[in-house]
């Protein structure tokens, strides 16, 4: 896998509708296209790609924290936000693409710095203008839950 550096290191809109989603992010994950920006700076990666799934891998450090110390809820919410907007883009036909309408997330304990945890977005319901997800944050060595979340992303043709 590899991130863009620069913006000519992202696919262009036509490379993104010549595939499906699914092959989209599979394509990230094989590293055929680079993955975003904000995955180096918040330090995650694909772990797992399927049809109506996503699994990132990932683990806060000391710059993602706020001004008490612990991890700032921006984390959590772009790391749900991520894994439950790219699982309804494994629903996404070829020549169309999404964006994300609205998310909520709750979050149930504070991520100790380090803690490798897994962010899994599951697709609920996928139609042909909208996909709506749920995602939870799980500490990838004991399962603990750490917050969860919902969204709804509006599906677009290109």
């Amino acid at each position: 896998m590899f991130t863009a550096k620069t913006p000519q290191d992202l696919p262009t809109m036509a490379q993104t509708l010549s595939m499906s989603g699914l092959e989209f992010m599979q394509a990230m994950r094989a590293g055929k296209i680079a993955r975003p920006p904000i995955s180096d700076v918040l330090n995650y990666t694909i772990d797992v790609v399927e049809d109506g799934k996503i699994v990132f891998r990932g683990a806060p450090k000391f710059q993602h924290t706020n001004p008490l110390g612990t991890v700032h809820g921006g984390w959590y919410g772009t790391l749900l936000d991520s894994c439950m907007a790219c699982a309804v883009m494994t629903r996404v036909p070829k020549g169309s693409y999404y964006t994300t309408l609205e998310y909520k997330i709750n979050i149930t304990r504070p991520i100790p710095l380090d803690t490798e945890v897994l962010a899994t977005g599951t697709v609920q319901h996928s139609g042909r203008s909208t996909g709506v997800a749920v995602g939870e944050i799980r500490g990838a060595a004991d399962g603990k839950l750490y917050a969860t979340g919902s969204t709804t992303c509006i599906i677009l043709k290109g």
